[in-house]
């Protein structure tokens, strides 16, 4: 959903193109969240350092180290602003959701 110059992606569960869970633990959940929201900012012109804001809801607040070594490792130089929450259960039962918001020119 766009709003002006910004790009609000709902929340990003770990599930490949083809509709498949892209592994069962925080580290391979944490990849494909983000890949997919690459990929819908990137549909709509931007880039994931044009991304200013995330939420990431995690099933187990002890995930939180993993999902933060993986998510550096796209966000590292960009740090946008982040909240993070535990949540008694996500859609699909996964570990790890992130939504976002991107600023695109």
């Amino acid at each position: 959903m766009a709003a002006g110059n910004l790009l609000f992606v709902s929340g990003q569960i770990p599930f490949d193109k083809d509709g498949k869970l892209a592994g069962d633990d925080i580290v391979a959940q944490t990849h494909q969240s983000i890949k997919n929201i690459e990929a819908i900012v990137a549909e709509a012109g931007g880039k994931l350092s044009d991304v200013v804001k995330t939420t990431v809801l995690l099933k187990d607040m002890n995930d939180f180290g993993k999902m933060n070594e993986v998510y550096d490792t796209y966000f590292g130089k960009t740090k946008p602003a982040r909240a993070a929450f535990q949540v008694a259960k996500l859609p699909k039962d996964v570990l790890v959701e992130i939504e976002a918001v991107a600023c695109l020119d």
